[in-house]
């Protein structure tokens, strides 16, 4: 039984210029027991610049965020920093509380990196790589073979004022299986948004900080909001 991650944004329905009270993300833990635990609650870190520098960063794939211990931000699990980030790819590092490395992560985006998927690479101190594709090849092809017709019914079915789920018919394909020496120690599938930690060995606090990332490039980008 693995255990799994799986990141919930909450709504914010009023905007403030002003950092929410409490952070309102979580992140959940199940480890087969059949309950679940809030161990991390993800909140972006601003720049200097605030708001603006963070966006205009974020745009070349940047991101920096905490994973809070607390919903009143009291203690820090980990931090995420972005390394570099040029021609579509990203490397980050995973800080643990005590300064720590946890982990490296790196986004390669398709086409601009090794391959026609976008490529996500995952190392602990000591570990072997572990590598992962977005989607699989004959997913994408389906659906570059379809997409016309999955728009057409996304755009009848918003005419229509029928409710669609966060990404609808058009969104492409999002599962990701990570390998390292023959075996699958990670997993993200895009059904419920939920990390699998097939590993023991993979420290649960870079599968949250990982979860985290993937989110922020998906569809419902969690930390892109404009205030």
């Amino acid at each position: 039984m693995s255990n799994v991650l799986r990141m919930n944004s909450g709504r914010r329905k009023v905007r403030s210029l002003t950092p929410a009270a409490t952070v309102e993300d979580t992140i959940d833990f199940f480890d087969g027991s059949g309950q679940s635990r809030v161990v991390a609650r993800p909140e972006r870190e601003l720049p200097p610049g605030g708001v603006p520098a963070y966006l205009a960063a974020r745009k070349t794939g940047a991101r920096s965020f905490v994973l809070w211990a607390d919903e009143h931000r009291r203690e820090r699990v980990a931090t995420v920093v972005t390394q570099s980030a040029d021609g579509g790819v990203a490397t980050f590092q995973v800080i643990g509380a005590q300064g720590e490395l946890i982990g490296t992560i790196v986004r390669e985006k398709a086409l601009r990196g090794r391959g026609l998927r976008t490529r996500w690479t995952v190392t602990q101190p000591g570990g072997p790589e572990m590598v992962g594709y977005k989607g699989r090849i004959v997913w994408w092809f389906v659906w570059w073979l379809f997409l016309p017709l999955m728009v057409l019914a996304v755009l009848v079915t918003v005419l229509d004022g029928t409710p669609g789920n966060e990404g609808g018919a058009a969104r492409a394909p999002r599962r990701i299986r990570w390998r390292a020496a023959g075996r699958m120690p990670l997993e993200f599938r895009s059904r419920g948004d939920k990390l699998h930690l097939h590993a023991p060995e993979v420290d649960w606090r870079l599968g949250a900080a990982l979860v985290a990332l993937v989110r922020s490039f998906s569809a419902i980008r969690w930390d892109a909001m404009t205030k």
